[in-house]
C-alpha cells in the first residue's frame, strides 16, 4: 500500500523522507487515484446511514471544535444513545463552514480498512485513518504540527497546504503542538517549504514535527489523513528500562539522610546508578534483549488490531471440519511458541494457551504463517490435527485460508 502514497521507490523513501523529510507526490506519478477509499458518496452514506456514534465523528470551524451537541442527538426508538451522529445537523454545521473529521476509519470503512492493515504490513508501525471532509473556502484547524507522521491522501476536490519547518522536531505524544504555539506563530510567517494546491489523487508525506495548516478551494475537499505512530528508538530504551524492576539492585532504595539539593552528592549518586546500568546490561544482555523484545511486540499488539475474524462463517467451518481444510495464522496476530516444562504454550497479547508437548512442531508450522491442514501437520496424526485446528480456529489464532486477508471469500 505504500507504493500507492509516494512517487519514490521505497528504499528512496526510507533513507531520505522517513521521518526526516516531507513528499509531495503528483496523482500523474503514483499508481491510482484515492476515490477507491472514500468517495463523496461514501461520506454520505457513512453520515447517513451507518449510525456514527463521537468520538468516530467531531467537526471543526475556523481552529475549534464545535461542541458535539450541535450535530448528534439521540436516533429514537430502539436507538436512544445520545451521542449519535444527526445527519439534518451535520449538514447545517457543513453549510455553515464546519469540517466533517470522521475518525478511526480503520475500524468504520472496510476499503480503508484494507488500505491500514496494508500500510502497517508495509511501515512496521502502527497506523490508523481519520478523514476530513471541508467546504469550499473553509479551514478546519490552525496551523500546527501533529505527534505523529502522516500521509495525506487527496481523495475530492482540492485544498491549498501550507507547510513550514518544525519549531520542535520528533515531538512525542507528551509535547503536542500547543506547548509551543508562539513558536509556531513565529514560524508561519516565514516562507513555507511547501505551498500547494492538492488535487485528486495527489499524495504528500509529512514527518512529526511539520507544521501545516490546509484550505479548501473553490469546491468541496475530501482528503483522507493516514497517520503513523512512529515506534522510537527512546520507546525501546523505556522497554529496558521497564525489565530494571526486575533487577533487585534497582528496587533497592537510596542511603537514609542523602541530600538532593547537594549537586555534588547527587552527581556522585547518579553517575554510581549509572555505571551499575552499564554492567548489568553487559552481564544480562541475552536475558534483558529477550524480555524488551517480548514488551515491545506486546506494546504493538496492544496499538493494532489482527484482520478480523467472521464468526459465523468460522463457525461454520468447525462444525464441517475435516483433515483438508486449509487454515493458516491470523494476519497481524502477534503470538509466541514457548516450551514450558512437557507442555507446550502459545502466549498471545492477552491470554496464554497451553497444549500438550507433542503439539510443539505443529504449532510452530502454524505460527511460522504456512498454510496448514490438520491432515498435513509435523509430528501430528490426522485425528490430533483436527483437534489442534479446531481449537486453534476457536481462539481466533488461525483462519481459513480463503480468509486470510480479513473478508470472506
Amino acid at each position: 500500500m505504500l507504493s500507492r502514497c509516494i512517487s519514490v521507490d521505497r528504499a528512496t523513501f526510507g533513507r531520505e523522507n522517513w521521518g526526516r523529510l516531507p513528499l509531495l507526490s503528483s496523482s500523474e506519478s503514483l499508481p491510482r487515484g484515492f476515490d477507491d477509499l472514500l468517495s463523496e458518496s461514501d461520506v454520505d452514506e457513512l453520515i447517513a446511514r451507518r449510525g456514527l456514534r463521537t468520538p468516530f465523528i467531531r467537526m471543526a470551524r475556523d481552529g475549534g471544535l464545535v461542541g458535539r451537541e450541535c450535530y448528534t442527538g439521540p436516533a429514537g426508538f430502539g436507538a436512544e444513545m445520545p451521542d449519535q451522529v444527526d445527519s439534518a445537523q451535520v449538514l447545517a454545521q457543513f453549510a455553515a463552514g464546519a469540517t466533517i473529521v470522521l475518525q478511526g476509519l480503520h475500524r468504520l470503512w472496510p476499503p480503508v480498512i484494507d488500505f491500514v492493515r496494508g500500510m502497517v504490513d508495509d511501515l512496521g508501525h502502527p497506523v490508523q485513518a481519520n478523514a476530513y471532509v471541508t467546504p469550499a473556502g473553509n479551514r478546519g484547524f490552525d496551523p500546527h504540527y501533529d505527534v505523529h507522521d502522516v500521509f495525506i491522501l487527496q481523495t475530492a476536490g482540492h485544498k491549498r497546504w501550507t507547510v513550514h519547518e518544525p519549531v520542535y522536531r520528533d515531538p512525542l505524544v507528551s509535547q503536542p503542538w500547543t506547548d509551543h504555539r508562539a513558536a509556531i506563530e513565529a514560524r508561519v510567517g516565514d516562507d513555507p517549504v511547501i505551498d500547494t494546491v492538492l488535487a485528486p489523487g495527489d499524495a504528500l508525506y509529512l514527518p512529526r514535527g511539520w507544521i501545516h495548516s490546509a484550505l479548501a478551494q473553490g469546491d468541496t475537499s475530501i482528503h483522507l489523513t493516514i497517520g503513523v505512530a512512529a515506534t522510537t528508538v527512546g520507546d525501546v530504551v523505556r522497554a529496558v528500562v521497564d525489565e530494571l524492576a526486575g533487577v533487585e539492585e534497582f528496587r533497592s532504595s537510596l542511603p537514609m539522610a542523602i541530600d538532593l539539593t547537594d549537586r555534588d552528592e547527587t552527581e556522585a549518586m547518579a553517575t554510581k546508578a549509572m555505571a551499575a546500568l552499564v554492567a548489568v546490561l553487559r552481564d544480562r544482555s541475552t536475558e534483558l534483549g529477550d524480555a524488551t523484545t517480548a514488551r515491545l511486540r506486546a506494546r504493538f499488539a496492544e496499538q493494532t488490531r489482527p484482520a478480523a475474524v467472521w464468526p459465523l462463517r468460522t463457525a461454520a467451518v468447525i462444525d464441517d471440519l475435516d483433515a483438508t481444510v486449509a487454515v493458516r495464522w491470523r494476519h497481524g496476530l502477534v503470538g509466541t511458541v514457548r516450551r514450558a516444562a512437557d507442555r507446550v504454550e502459545l502466549r498471545l497479547r492477552d491470554r496464554t494457551i497451553s497444549f500438550p508437548g507433542y503439539c510443539a512442531d505443529a504449532l510452530n508450522a502454524v505460527a511460522h504463517r504456512e498454510i496448514v491442514s490438520a491432515g498435513a501437520l509435523p509430528g501430528l496424526d490426522a485425528a490430533d490435527g483436527m483437534v489442534l485446528i479446531r481449537r486453534l480456529l476457536r481462539e481466533a489464532v488461525v483462519v481459513p485460508a480463503e480468509m486470510s486477508t480479513g473478508s470472506p471469500a
